[in-house]
């Protein structure tokens, strides 16, 4: 059971290994992009490209559902970003139940955006969690898990797809080892519990007040979606990457302090920040040092956190 990208890898380990899939359940789907076309989503499409039965319920609840569940008899179900919660009864079916696969270590940032939270908190690791599912959002027993290393050049889709790969392999082993009972579930921590929940557009605000290491953070857990922004005479800006200057250069926070061939030198709470990568609102993304010299933006001037 997925749908997403991040799904992708696991389905197909599981098709290359020795183990029969039997069925792969994903989203309906849905109209994309801005011509509103619908396309199969990545994990449907893998599926199809393998001739493996393909299901997609806008809800899991209804009792033909499982129904069909219980004519494929799984011995063991693999839910990767599905979207769905499952019903207790489809949980506790399969011989060796539901087992989750989620992108931190858990119990930390339990929740629908795991890999931007992380990045956004600064983390210098994460990693993968196989679990044992329970009606309540990651809260199950823990299975297997493994760290990696968040690098300074990560962003959303660097680590996403890092996590994916390994999320993959981790998956795997944790079938061999519940095949062989060789993996014994530790319960979790829930004293330790952090959560991660889905992004609203407006936590991309990028805040000048902030120090530049945390708004580093921000612009890189937040690419894409909903994407770290600010604005520059009324128009919304998002900045899509940075860097943090050799030296701290110190002025008035959001003030432009430099603009240079690579990039535009803004000033922060505590020292400045190189935005090198800009996208104008309805428009792609492009090199900051030629949006400043399309829009004449000089050092003095200031971005906003609001239309002034």
């Amino acid at each position: 059971m997925g749908t997403p990208d991040f799904a992708r890898p696991t389905l197909e380990g599981l098709s290359q290994s020795r183990h029969e899939i039997v069925g792969v359940f994903s989203q309906p789907d849905k109209p994309r992009g801005r011509g509103k076309v619908t396309l199969p989503l990545p994990v449907k499409s893998f599926a199809l490209s393998q001739n493996i039965p393909v299901y997609q319920p806008p809800s899991l609840k209804d009792d033909d559902v499982f129904k069909t569940i219980k004519s494929l008899n799984p011995d063991i179900i693999i839910v990767v970003a599905y979207g769905h919660l499952l019903p207790l009864k489809i949980i506790n079916y399969p011989k060796f139940r539901c087992v989750n696969l989620h992108a931190s270590l858990l119990p930390k940032y339990r929740g629908a955006a795991p890999i931007n939270w992380a990045l956004i908190r600064g983390e210098k690791e994460t990693g993968i969690t196989t679990m044992l599912m329970e009606e309540r959002l990651d809260t199950g027993d823990i299975l297997l898990q493994e760290k990696i290393s968040i690098s300074p050049n990560d962003n959303v889709m660097i680590l996403h797809d890092k996590l994916a790969i390994l999320g993959a392999k981790k998956i795997l082993e944790t079938v061999s080892g519940l095949e062989n009972g060789l993996i014994i579930p530790v319960k979790q921590n829930h004293a330790r519990a952090i959560y991660a929940p889905k992004l609203k557009k407006e936590d991309g605000l990028i805040n000048w007040e902030c120090s530049a290491n945390d708004i580093f953070n921000l612009i890189r857990g937040t690419y894409k979606w909903p994407g770290a922004y600010t604005f520059f005479k009324d128009n919304r800006l998002k900045v899509l990457k940075a860097k943090k200057p050799i030296g701290m250069h110190e002025g008035k926070p959001a003030s432009v302090l430099d603009i240079r061939q690579n990039g535009i030198e803004v000033a922060t709470q505590d020292g400045s920040l190189l935005i090198t990568t800009v996208q104008p609102e309805g428009k792609p993304g492009m090199d900051a040092y030629q949006f400043s010299l399309g829009h004449k933006i000089k050092a003095g001037d200031y971005f906003n956190s609001s239309v002034t």
